[in-house]
């Protein structure tokens, strides 16, 4: 079975690079700079470098109108321009975490979740991908529970 994990729209994060602390702040976001690993962008699907500048941000990973509406803390960089798109591949960022895979219906209701490493996340996606009623996933780092990608058939 294929598929395809992308990134974050960079668009809607651009403008906020421009702010000062003070503005982001008024946000609820904080800018960071990358001192080791860690900081996994959600546009490209990358780790940045020691040195770069990140938005801290909690964003609305799972606008549905549905109990499973929610929102968590993310990480963008100031230098992604471009939503990363993995097809049949799974991301660097994703293979040395820990996962929760979760697959949601058309009606935005969890159907079926799976923890597992990164090294297992591809057989993971296929498993969750091949329940019929399965219409997107959506993965997480377990350990702080962060959004990580969104995934759907390719």
């Amino acid at each position: 079975m294929t598929y395809v994990i992308e990134g974050l729209d960079p668009a809607p994060f651009a403008a906020l690079f421009a702010c000062d602390d003070a503005a982001l702040a008024q946000r609820n976001i904080v800018a960071v700079t990358a001192a080791d690993a860690g900081y996994p962008c959600r546009i490209s699907l990358a780790e940045a470098m020691p040195g770069d500048r990140l938005l801290l941000i909690n964003h609305v990973h799972q606008p549905a109108a549905s109990p499973y509406r929610a929102a968590h803390a993310i990480y963008v960089a100031a230098g992604s321009r471009t939503k990363a798109v993995y097809r049949d591949a799974i991301p660097p960022i994703m293979q040395t975490r820990t996962l929760s895979i979760r697959a949601f219906d058309r009606s935005d209701m969890i159907i079926d979740a799976e923890l597992g490493e990164g090294a297992d996340a591809e057989a993971l996606i296929e498993r969750l991908l091949a329940i019929p009623e399965t219409a997107y996933l959506h993965v997480h780092f377990a350990k702080r529970g962060c959004f990580a990608a969104a995934v759907r058939r390719g």
